[in-house]
């Protein structure tokens, strides 16, 4: 396939790293004036998990090949911040063509969404991989690193849920990267959910550790069952925050049972899996967007106030947090 990649970020820089690895064809679209401009060459260091489930190590690098066309068999855009809007109008502006792989945090309705992506097929889908990049100077020359982690499976829209015409094509894009692929009930809908989950996860390691240190803040609450118990019922309060969107939460039952256990077993499991399982252990020392963190908790905390509901920790944390970071 013919791949365009929007920005240089962590988790279009990671897919399209394996997809080059498979043998398709990947390109980046990097806006003029962005500090990843002149970036050729990334060192990679990834954490695999699609060969095994407590992930194999491997080094690489990966050359950046800047876009060479207008016309792709599908656009990958992983940004944060809510920008989808502002990406869909440079896509427009420089007339790329394809269909649209969305992969975001989205906090919009699907009435919004279709109006922001008007004039493009799209597909919603949400990645299962993180990491961080390290840019460095060196005099003219712009070095970059990237740390990350994938797992062996990625979730996207089912095809009855969707227009596009090439969902076979990207279907057959992971299966050549040996990445399997599970379809949400709905995945907007999903993706909300795991927004709700992070919003919770994200207070509660704010209010309890270090906010310029979130590594060891990461660890304090995986290494604690106290945390995790606290984790476990301000998770129950934003999945209800999510749910007043109007989502049955029937259909989630598989990505919501461990939280409806009693918290301290619920903490239990947790723990249990932070020491056992490599990736996800990794995921959570290396997702520190700060931007992005604000934006998935914010989104949550907004419409829990609009449509009164009560989340009274998960209100009193993200509050404290946001008075530490004035104080900063």
């Amino acid at each position: 396939m013919d791949i365009l990649i929007i920005g240089l970020g962590v988790i279009g820089t990671t897919y399209g790293s394996v997809f080059k690895e498979a043998g398709h064809n990947v390109e980046h679209y990097i806006r003029e004036g962005s500090n990843k401009k002149d970036i050729t060459n990334i060192e990679v260091t990834l954490l695999d998990g699609r060969e095994s489930s407590k992930g194999i190590q491997v080094k690489s690098e990966y050359t950046v090949n800047p876009h060479s066309k207008k016309e792709y068999d599908m656009i990958f855009i992983s940004i944060s911040q809510g920008k989808i809007a502002n990406v869909m109008e440079i896509l427009r502006k420089e007339a790329f063509k394809g269909t649209i792989l969305l992969c975001c945090n989205l906090w919009y309705d699907k009435q919004y969404l279709d109006k922001i992506m008007q004039g493009y097929d799209y597909i919603l889908a949400f990645p299962v991989a993180g990491g961080c990049i390290k840019i460095k100077r060196e005099g003219l020359v712009t070095k970059a690193e990237l740390d990350c982690c994938l797992f062996d499976h990625f979730m996207i829209e089912s095809k009855n849920k969707t227009t596009i015409s090439n969902y076979k094509a990207i279907c057959n894009l992971f299966k050549s990267s040996n990445i399997k692929l599970e379809n949400p009930y709905n995945m907007l809908e999903w993706i909300w959910i795991h927004m709700a989950i992070n919003a919770a996860v994200i207070s509660v390691i704010g209010k309890n550790g270090d906010i310029n240190d979130s590594i060891t803040s990461v660890h304090k609450l995986m290494n604690s069952l106290k945390l995790l118990a606290t984790t476990i019922k301000t998770i129950r309060e934003t999945t209800k925050i999510a749910a007043s969107r109007g989502i049955n939460m029937k259909y989630y039952r598989n990505e919501l049972w461990v939280y409806k256990l009693p918290a301290q077993l619920s903490a239990i499991f947790m723990k249990r899996m932070f020491a056992t399982n490599n990736l996800t252990r990794r995921i959570m020392e290396l997702h520190g967007n700060i931007d992005d963190l604000q934006y998935i908790c914010n989104s949550v905390y907004n419409e829990g106030k609009t449509n009164n509901v009560p989340a009274p920790v998960f209100y009193q944390y993200l509050e404290d947090i946001r008075r530490k970071m004035i104080e900063r």
